[in-house]
């Protein structure tokens, strides 16, 4: 089956791997946020168009992944204005062209909705209570999409690294060629998730709905396998590129403060993946040892 899908927030993590990925039978527009500001109705209005009448003319279906947003948590508590716009209005905004071309829609979300006070993974379907400005803009942007009307589903996905971009990862491995010894929130815990595996479970959803096998449900978790905490995660890193992991030092929320708070506990169950026919991603430790020797 062919595809034609446009991505806005093509140069992002997700959006570059989801190019990187992409079938040789998909056509893939994937603007940057500069070359598409999905704030701006006029160019999405227009962007949405075109994508649907290129799949026309070549016999495929339209889908828009949105990977656009605004992911920095702790400048969104000073510029949550900007947040908004770009995590609730843009949403909305692209969503109404979707509903009009009648163009299926998967938009990106994340662990960041929920207030990280649970004891166990968190569904779908459980009550969010966000703790910082980009969850709240998060969860807005969630209502939006699914109240627009629009043939919609949001996956929610957590701790994103890939090869384009800052990430922890990257971090993490810079920091241990300048630093003799590092400290590491251990009372965090959650799912790292390769931007790359949660490319390919985008594609594999695309492709389902593509061919009238949408899932009933309308948001789902799409994370890597397991958990560990940003301690563990760390330590991980440096075992993998052969680094001594007694360098780092476990601290606590509260010894490392941020402008924003972060969840305790943003562990999502993959249950809805499942449940929906879709390939669960590989566990996280799996997934990191393949993009550090990639």
């Amino acid at each position: 089956m062919r595809l034609a899908v446009l991505v806005p927030g093509g140069s992002g993590q997700v959006g570059r791997d989801l190019v990187n990925s992409a079938g040789s039978e998909t056509e893939v527009l994937a603007p940057s946020s500069a070359e598409l500001d999905v704030t701006a109705a006029g160019q999405v209005i227009s962007a949405v168009g075109e994508l649907a009448e290129r799949a026309a003319s070549a016999g495929a279906v339209p889908v828009v992944i949105n990977a656009a947003a605004y992911t920095a948590v702790d400048a969104a508590e000073s510029d949550e204005a900007r947040a908004f716009a770009v995590n609730v209005d843009g949403p909305r905004v692209l969503a109404a062209a979707c509903t009009s071309r009648r163009v299926p829609l998967i938009h990106l979300s994340t662990d960041y909705v929920f207030p990280g006070d649970a004891d166990r993974p968190y569904e779908v379907d459980d009550a969010l209570g966000p703790k910082n400005a980009y969850g709240r803009t998060k969860a807005a942007g969630e209502d939006a999409v699914l109240g627009s009307g629009a043939s919609a589903w949001v996956v929610r996905t957590s701790w994103v690294y890939g090869k384009s971009g800052a990430n922890f990862v990257e971090t993490i491995r810079r920091l241990e060629s300048e630093r003799d010894e590092l400290s590491v929130v251990d009372d965090q815990v959650g799912a790292p998730t390769w931007s790359a595996d949660l490319a390919s479970g985008l594609w594999e959803l695309a492709e389902t709905i593509a061919a009238g096998r949408a899932p009933s449900g309308k948001i789902l978790h799409c994370t890597g396998g397991g958990k560990t905490s940003w301690y563990g995660f760390a330590q991980a890193i440096f075992e993998e590129i052969g680094a001594d992991p007694a360098r780092i030092k476990p601290c606590t929320t509260a010894e490392f403060p941020r402008p924003a708070a972060r969840p305790a506990y943003s562990l999502l169950s993959n249950a809805s993946w499942r449940d929906a026919g879709l390939t669960p991603l590989r566990d996280w430790r799996a997934a990191l040892n393949s993009y550090l020797h990639a």
